[in-house]
């Protein structure tokens, strides 16, 4: 709802810019909250050019070599290029530099070990493909970190069984890998590095996005009726993204656990301030959403959390490099403070405070629990499901007589994931993908373009779909499937080549869904349990703040509580859960659902009028 005519301007930002309260997000974060209700990422905030660029640098080279000297036996230089690029995961330095070494050189062995094995015959083929695949997600597994390293490996293994080649031309095809890979390794790690640390600066700038387009809702509600008053099927969708949000950043930060406390500190104490943040916004939506206290001092916090957390999002990486404005807003917020008389509201702006405050922090903080290997069995598992769906991918491809099988078990082997629901996920958003981009390769094959024309289009294609790929998945496959098809093209011309991708990669997709779901199935918990889990956590933290428990007890509920929900909102998109939904709505579902929100509203106000009541 729109607020009132008759509102009040708002007052400008401690640095003198106005602040635009009334906007209640950009299009592309409104849009990605209506996506997450399906469980489809889209994270603008993750566009990544200058990996694009360097994306664009790494294949341009090889590319222009292979076309220039009509040496189209060296073409998978093309390929190894772009996988390496892809390869470079979220993580300290030392340990990319330590993921990527092992992926030229194990990648280069499997080039070699499929194309010689297939040469022997299509049985041999048959075994060398589900053989190597296995192999290639099975030995990295001990490796933290591994898990994109281990899927690329064996992206390189079934492209390699593809092109069966004798002994010769199988180390030729093997050393094309290694040039193409070891020029990426040199362009990444010497040439053109790109700071280790981006992918953390971009999704704490999601959070704080995210946090902020939470409090512009509730200035945009002013003093009318909060929508979540009732039920509807985006209740409560500014929760869900900004707890998605914070599962993205919570999953990087043990990824640099390598690292000394100190160059880590910065990231850690802003996940500290955001949580601080999202917790008193619950409290303030809670408020909106009964109408508690005057409307006008909700309004008027409303308008001060979405000015503070502007800032916050316009501040460099070393947040607390901004001192100057960080003491503007806490002196701001200080000020507001005074003025108000409910205990609820004084106790949210107390919480902004601790927030930014809690950015002006020096020393080093303390450091995430260094991710863990996966354990032999699910390694295992996942490495025998992998070789299931490529080997009935080969079943299909000879029954069908498909012109492109690597295509599909590349598909089997990118889209099986650990967990059925980002996999039945990966699954829909390939298809669309690869149609997408198939119709749009066609299309632009359909006219004769000159080679340089074309050369320089994979270029920029190369660039976008890496500046894309922790964005959309959808939109990174349908610059990938244009750039694979113009470059086959290219190098091996022939007829059908987008429509053959299509549907390679729609049999592999469809192929990866059975296998996750037929092949060692997981074994995880209803729905409704993992609903009920979440509501007793969040009635476990009402419980500690009423009680008056000690601080730490009161945060670690919290904590429980935050985790509690993150999982259910996971659990929501899940397959199974949406098979559940639809053979059987049950209406205690919906009214346990309503309960949670409600529960987790009480518990973050009361913490915060609790807060209020605190000496100073």
């Amino acid at each position: 709802m729109n607020a009132p005519s008759h509102r009040r301007k708002p007052r400008p930002a401690p640095d003198g810019r106005p602040l635009n309260t009334a906007s209640r997000g950009p299009l592309l974060r409104r849009i990605a909250r209506k996506l997450e209700v399906r469980a489809i990422g889209l994270v603008p905030e993750y566009f990544n050019p200058a990996e694009g660029l360097r994306a664009a640098v790494a294949v341009g080279a090889p590319l222009v070599l292979v076309l220039a000297s009509g040496l189209y036996g060296l073409g998978w230089s093309i390929f190894a290029a772009f996988w390496t690029c892809l390869c470079v995961g979220p993580g300290s330095g030392r340990s990319q530099r330590r993921l990527l070494g092992a992926f030229v050189v194990l990648g280069s062995v499997i080039a070699f070990a499929g194309s010689w094995l297939a040469f022997w015959g299509p049985t041999a083929a048959l075994v060398a493909g589900p053989l190597l695949v296995f192999l290639s997600i099975l030995l990295p597994a001990r490796v933290a970190n591994a898990n994109l390293l281990a899927t690329l490996l064996a992206v390189v293994a079934v492209v390699a069984v593809g092109f069966p080649l004798p002994m010769h031309q199988a180390l030729i095809e093997a050393l094309s890998f290694l040039l193409g890979a070891g020029w990426a390794y040199a362009l990444i790690h010497g040439l053109w590095r790109i700071d280790p640390h981006a992918p953390l600066d971009l999704a704490v700038r999601a959070v704080v996005a995210r946090l902020a387009d939470m409090a512009a809702d509730l200035v945009g509600t002013g003093e009318g009726p909060h929508r979540d008053a009732q039920w509807h099927r985006a209740h409560g969708e500014h929760r869900r993204a900004v707890r998605l949000a914070l599962e993205r950043l919570g999953a990087l930060l043990p990824l640099h656990a390598d690292e000394t406390p100190e160059r880590l500190a910065p990231f850690l104490r802003a996940q500290e301030a955001a949580e601080t943040v999202f917790s008193a916004l619950i409290a303030l939506d809670h408020a909106f959403i009964l109408q508690s206290g005057p409307a006008h001092e909700r309004l008027a916090v409303a308008r001060t959390f979405h000015g503070g957390l502007e800032a916050w999002r316009r501040m460099p990486r070393s947040f607390r490099t901004e001192t100057g404005v960080i003491d503007r807003w806490l002196r701001l917020v200080e000020r507001r403070r005074e003025r108000l008389r409910g205990a609820l509201v004084s106790g949210c702006l107390r919480a902004l405070g601790q927030a930014l405050a809690t950015l002006k922090q020096s020393g080093p903080a303390a450091m995430p629990q260094a991710p863990r290997p996966v354990s032999s069995r699910a390694a295992f598992r996942q490495a025998l499901r992998q070789a299931t769906g490529v080997l009935l991918v080969y079943i299909a491809a000879r029954a069908f007589h498909l012109g492109y099988p690597y295509w599909g078990s590349m598909a089997v082997v990118v889209v099986l994931q650990k967990g059925t629901r980002i996999t039945w996920m990966r699954a829909m958003e390939r298809i669309c993908g690869s149609l997408l981009g198939g119709m749009g390769a066609a299309a632009l094959l359909h006219v004769a373009y000159p080679v340089p024309l074309l050369a320089g289009l994979c270029v920029v294609l190369a660039a976008l779909a890496i500046a894309l790929r922790s964005v959309n998945y959808t939109s990174f496959v349908v610059f990938l499937t244009v750039l694979f098809v113009t470059v086959t093209a290219l190098l091996h011309p022939g007829e059908g080549i987008a429509t053959a991708r299509i549907a390679d990669n729609t049999l592999g997709s469809l192929v990866a869904l059975l296998s996750v779901l037929a092949v060692w199935p997981e074994r995880r918990p209803r729905l409704r349990a993992t609903l009920k889990t979440a509501l007793q956590a969040n009635r476990a933290y009402l419980d500690a703040v009423e009680n008056r428990a000690p601080f730490a007890q009161v945060h670690a509920a919290r904590r429980a509580a935050g985790l509690a929900s993150i999982e259910l909102e996971m659990a929501l998109h899940d397959l199974g859960s949406t098979v559940q939904r639809l053979r059987h709505r049950a209406p205690e579902d919906l009214a346990d659902l309503t309960a949670l929100r409600l529960v987790a509203g009480q518990a973050a106000a009361a913490w915060h009028e609790r807060l209020a009541d605190l000496p100073r």
